[in-house]
């Protein structure tokens, strides 16, 4: 998907928070939903990062799933997305990206061994009052 900052047209994964009382699986299928318009179902999971982007920023922390394709939506995409693409290895290298772990992870999905899902808990546990 592609999306604006500082200006610069850049290319994105579907990304985005854990909602309260949201599985991390859950959270993956709706934010690919919302951000790129299609229904997916995980199938992996690629690694787990973490960047901060200049000294003194919050550190993010990516889970990076991958899925297969399901489906378009055909909704109407997050207002902050201009387009949804899906474009080969060497079309997305030569675009500019919103973050540096779109390469790690895309080159993680080439070179590294896909992880069980099993490793996640697809249970939100809540505190109990």
């Amino acid at each position: 998907m592609k999306e604006w900052q500082d200006g610069t047209l850049v290319l994105n994964q579907p990304a985005g928070h854990v909602e309260n009382n949201e599985s991390i699986l859950e959270a993956v299928i709706r934010e690919t939903k919302e951000e790129a318009g299609w229904l997916v179902t995980p199938i992996g999971l690629l690694g787990i990062y973490a960047l901060t982007p200049f000294v003194g920023a919050d550190t993010y922390h990516r889970i990076c799933v991958l899925c297969e394709p399901v489906a378009p939506t055909n909704t109407a995409l997050d207002p902050d997305i201009v387009s949804s693409h899906w474009l080969t290895f060497e079309e997305i290298m030569a675009q500019p990206h919103r973050s540096p772990l779109i390469k790690t992870c895309l080159e993680d999905s080439l070179n590294n061994p896909i992880i069980s899902l099993s490793l996640l808990s697809n249970q939100h546990l809540s505190a109990v009052p």
